[in-house]
């Protein structure tokens, strides 16, 4: 199994190019199965997520050809050979749950596994079934898989309330809806920039939607669609991610290929701390000075609060701030899996809860150390950049999910990262 070794003490200088969104196009390549023509995708990253959505697709009859290394997706949808999405591959990624809306809308009828994922806590797919019952469909659990089908004549246009913000679920109510007779309002929608992204490629496919980025959509359905060419946008997490990394190893680095309003909570947190953060005509600098960080009290909050995918990054900067730190996690039960291995690198981490107080101390030790999650991975990477020795990160396939080619990112810039097989 894969291993990463981080050697610390080298400030990082230099340029991140920011690949695009793992999160937004995980759910445009299910959007291909809402036509029988072909959808295509620019600036597409490579990972290992997508390559399991991929896999899922072809289980169900579309063509995938990745052109140009992967940096695009040409997928065909025009027979669907299988309704079921199996559990062998549904397992490995949440985001399998998103073939069920497209699926359901085109064709009347889906067989979905239940998901799996990241083990951070519960996260329920009632909210994807809710939104498809209010639109006619019936739906049964049955020996781990959901069965819908949808009523003669097809989805029909419902107001669908969320009691709880969902990004999945938003996602696949709003694909879902494109084919819907009559209209479709979704209220207590996500805001995500990844919404938007989705709600852009529909509309480019002939779609109809208001409201895209704001708490209600309204989708007029259509009695089909057609095909697009459509750019997967910048990576708001991993630019979070590089932008956290010269504030714990120190340095300057310049982040491009993406901007400041995907980012906004992240940056203000930032200034907060004590970084120098700056727009420039790429994208953004962010540069650590001589003076300590200054500790944060941060809630994650759905969009366009603080995302909880960026919490650990944040963490393991923290844990190198002047005084205590207060991290309260409000989306996921169980995402403080990393603060047991911070702490085995020196760190000062007391967890009661969904709230973590951190205690700055003067410096990290390298040790080896266990990743849970995808992004507690990496933050265990960021540690290990400032941390005294080396540390070694376990179970590093999980980065692998979200992250393209950290290694060659990080060294890039200064840093000591290296694979161990």
């Amino acid at each position: 199994m894969d291993r990463i070794a981080v050697t610390g003490g080298r400030p990082l200088s230099g340029e991140i190019a920011v690949s695009g969104a793992k999160n937004a196009c995980l759910a445009l390549m299910p959007a291909a199965l809402l036509t029988d023509a072909p959808l295509t995708l620019t600036n597409a990253p490579r990972l290992a997520d997508i390559a399991t959505m991929t896999e899922l697709l072809a289980s169900l009859g579309c063509e995938v050809a990745p052109l140009q290394g992967g940096r695009v997706l040409a997928i065909g949808a025009e027979t669907i050979a299988s309704h079921r999405a199996d559990y062998d591959i549904v397992r490995k990624m949440r985001a399998s749950i998103l073939v069920l809306g497209p699926l359901l809308a085109r064709h009347g009828h889906a067989e979905v596994s239940l998901p799996g994922g990241c083990a951070i806590g519960a996260r329920p797919v009632d909210l994807h079934l809710m939104a498809f019952e209010a639109m006619g469909a019936e739906l049964e659990l049955r020996d781990g898989y959901v069965h819908a089908r949808a009523p003669a004549g097809g989805l029909k246009g419902a107001v669908i309330r969320f009691p709880l913000v969902s990004v999945g679920a938003t996602e696949n109510a709003l694909m879902a809806a494109t084919l819907a007779r009559g209209t479709t309002v979704i209220e207590n929608a996500a805001q995500e920039p990844e919404i938007a992204d989705l709600a852009a490629c529909l509309t480019a496919m002939g779609a109809r939607i208001s409201g895209a980025g704001t708490a209600t959509l309204t989708i007029e359905g259509v009695d089909a669609l057609h095909g697009a060419t459509h750019p997967v946008i910048a990576d708001r997490i991993e630019m979070g991610t590089y932008m956290i990394a010269p504030a714990i190893a120190g340095g300057s680095v310049e982040l491009t290929g993406a901007g400041r309003p995907l980012i906004g909570a992240l940056w203000d947190r930032l200034e907060e701390a004590g970084l120098g953060l700056e727009e420039t005509a790429r994208g953004v600098r962010v540069t650590r000075g001589e003076s300590p960080l200054r500790p944060l009290h941060v809630i994650t909050e759905p969009y366009p609060g603080f995302p909880t995918d960026l919490q650990a990054q944040l963490m393991a900067m923290l844990t190198l701030a002047g005084g205590e730190s207060v991290l309260e996690e409000r989306i996921f039960e169980n995402r403080f899996m990393h603060a047991p291995e911070l702490i085995r690198m020196g760190a000062r981490i007391d967890v009661h809860g969904g709230t973590a107080k951190i205690n700055g101390v003067a410096g990290l030790r390298g040790a080896p150390v266990m990743a849970t999650d995808l992004r507690a991975s990496v933050s265990l990477i960021l540690a290990g950049l400032a941390a005294e020795g080396e540390t070694v990160v376990s179970r590093v396939y999980h980065l692998d999910r979200g992250y393209e080619r950290l290694e060659e990112k990080l060294s890039a810039c200064g840093a000591q990262v290296e694979r161990l097989r």
